[in-house]
């Protein structure tokens, strides 16, 4: 059968994670998020303990701990925290919070590295539609408010003008990037989810013109360093998660020297 084959669901597995955070990490770049998407990533671990603590399916566990993160962080930024300090605190203290956790599942194995950097190889059919489900979630979700997720990233006085509420919508993004981080946590892992997040959106961000242009090159930039990364892990035996992110990596610097060409023609 079509999903015998462990590498076609690795790559489709891929293809689905692109699809979701490129155009959300567009967004990221945009409202300059990344310890946000940091803060939300590393509070997985705590997740992922508390589902094996109770028996319950990780990806749940994740889900529900990630969007009590971003939530938390939404509603407590404004309030006299100062956003860095806070996020840096938040990020910290829930990864150092759901290691400690995890150290007290008796009974458990636990295989740390996976979900730190991701295990993209082994992906079962279950994994592989959560992750799509996941993933067209946040794809319709960001489709649905974009406009006005757009209108509040650029101008909140703007979007007030009209009628909508930048809270409401910094809302909604944080709890779309708590569900990227669950559909990611397999995939590549809690440490890569940010930059999974962040370099293919940079990376489009020298190319395109319009922000729909860059939320589409983001997300063909994500899948090639999903594809690459995965033939550079099977040619070369690195890990998987990694091997994505390094080839996203070098699509960012090359999309650097080719936008400045393009600056200098001009």
């Amino acid at each position: 059968m079509l999903f015998d084959d462990f590498l076609i669901r690795a790559t489709l597995a891929g293809i689905a994670v692109a699809v979701a955070a490129a155009p959300l990490g567009c967004f990221v770049v945009w409202r300059r998020m990344a310890y946000f998407g940091d803060a939300t990533a590393h509070a997985a671990i705590l997740g992922v303990a508390l589902a094996l603590a109770f028996n319950l399916s990780v990806f749940l566990g994740v889900l529900f701990v990630t969007i009590l993160m971003a939530t938390l962080v939404s509603r407590l930024s404004g309030r006299g925290f100062a956003m860095d300090t806070l996020l840096g605190v938040m990020a910290h203290a829930s990864l150092a919070i759901g290691l400690v956790a995890v150290s007290f599942l008796s009974g458990v194995r636990v295989d740390l590295m996976a979900f730190l950097f991701g295990d993209i190889l082994a992906v079962s059919v279950t994994d592989l539609v959560v992750i799509w489900a996941g993933a067209l979630s946040v794809l319709a979700l960001l489709v649905w408010r974009w406009d006005a997720l757009l209108t509040a990233t650029m101008s909140p006085e703007l979007a007030r003008a009209g009628g909508l509420d930048p809270d409401r919508e910094q809302l909604v993004l944080s709890i779309t990037l708590a569900i990227v981080v669950a559909v990611a946590l397999k995939v590549v892992g809690v440490i890569l989810i940010t930059a999974m997040l962040i370099i293919p959106a940079a990376a489009a961000r020298p190319l395109a013109r319009t922000p729909e242009s860059m939320a589409v090159i983001a997300i063909l930039v994500a899948i090639i360093a999903a594809f690459g990364g995965l033939q550079m892990s099977l040619w070369a035996d690195t890990p998987a998660g990694p091997s994505i992110v390094t080839v996203a990596f070098c699509l960012f610097m090359l999309s650097l020297i080719t936008g400045a060409f393009y600056r200098g023609m001009r």
